[in-house]
């Protein structure tokens, strides 16, 4: 009867656990702990070979929002806005970083865009939204993880610190998700990744997804963290992570500010623009799914890139389209205070000095 049964489930194309997936080791980082010029043991090998990607469950894309909305760069230069097709210039739209949302683009030569004005078609194009989602936390997630970050192509070293090598059989794919089985330095204080058997990559090439090393007091329910240094996301529900993603935080001179912040708006699409008439000007029709927390800067989604894991912003804390709707939807559904009120804290910290080792951070943050 047994083999019956497992006949028709293989029939049926129903997946069947195996032995392994149901002694899956649990991750214990001593297991591959990395002693130079020692080969891997074989409990690590045989570790890397039952988690050798991290089996997290996607976020939901949002596909109400990425189906619903048509992006449009506009510029760089200063374009005219129209009552209709050939009609009367009504407004500008000033030289800048600009992208509008069109309403209609029916017309071979112009588009009707979020307002009700038209724009020659002959001044934009249609940029694509990212569809990178992040990723559900399991009860009790413990193992280490990255996402590759590099946008080129390169091979896994065989040792922390060597050449790249297509002996290693690794091949970086952007927005793949490794496993990290142990860590080690460079001569430069760069920390190295084990990601698999004989399989090393840089720090500088993925994120690497980590507890928060302290939670702040009186921080409890719903709530975010985000990293500066890796360029992550985690969600918490109470101390427990649920949730965890890439962002786009400031560039050099538009910073994100570190500390303790609550969410105080939230708004499902907002315009965002500044600095008209400077070299930094700018003017965003519709981001989606806002939410202020430290004055004028948000949490928001984000389609004018893909570059989550890269700072990128004017100090706001860029998320996917689909990440942001989560985070939105999530956070509204955090339990009340005694008064009624939903407070969502988002905790701005950075575990190094962007841009350094991680050796060298740790030397200065501890000078």
């Amino acid at each position: 009867m047994k083999r019956s049964i497992l006949l028709v489930i293989a029939l049926l194309g129903l997946a069947v656990p195996t032995l392994a997936q149901e002694t899956a080791p649990i991750y214990d980082p001593a297991v591959c702990a990395y002693v130079a010029g020692e080969p891997t043991s074989q409990e690590c090998l045989d570790l890397m070979a039952t988690l050798e990607k991290p089996a997290l469950e996607r976020a939901p894309e949002d596909r109400s929002t990425l189906g619903s909305y048509s992006f449009w760069r506009v510029g760089p230069e200063s374009v005219s806005k129209y009552d209709a097709p050939n009609g009367n210039i009504v407004g500008e739209i000033g030289a800048g970083f600009n992208f509008v949302t069109v309403t209609d683009e029916s017309n071979p030569d112009w588009l009707k865009i979020q307002g009700g004005e038209w724009i020659p078609r002959s001044n934009s194009y249609y940029v694509a939204p990212s569809y990178f989602t992040g990723v559900i936390l399991p009860e009790g997630w413990s193992q280490p993880f990255a996402w590759v970050l590099d946008t080129t192509g390169i091979y896994a070293s065989l040792t922390p610190g060597g050449p790249s090598s297509a002996e290693s059989g690794y091949l970086t794919r952007r927005y793949d998700m490794v496993n990290i089985f142990a860590e080690a330095y460079d001569a430069d204080g760069w920390r190295w990744y084990m990601i698999g058997p004989n399989q090393w990559i840089k720090q500088t090439f993925v994120a690497k997804v980590q507890p928060t090393p302290s939670i702040p007091e009186d921080v409890s329910g719903h709530w975010v963290s985000v990293d500066l240094y890796e360029q992550t996301l985690i969600a918490y529900e109470d101390d427990k992570p649920v949730f965890a993603t890439l962002v786009s935080s400031g560039l050099d001179d538009w910073g994100t500010n570190e500390g303790l912040f609550t969410i105080w708006a939230r708004m499902p699409s907002d315009r965002m623009s500044g600095a008209a008439g400077a070299p930094d000007a700018y003017d965003l029709q519709t981001v989606p799914w806002t939410m202020y927390f430290d004055g004028s800067i948000s949490l928001h989604g984000t389609y004018w890139h893909d570059l989550f894991g890269y700072r990128r912003s004017h100090g706001c804390v860029n998320l996917s389209i689909s990440d942001a709707r989560w985070v939105f939807d999530w956070t509204s559904k955090a339990p009340p205070a005694d008064d009624g009120s939903i407070v969502n804290h988002v905790y701005v910290f950075s575990s190094g000095i962007y841009g350094e080792p991680t050796a060298a951070a740790a030397v200065r943050s501890n000078s």
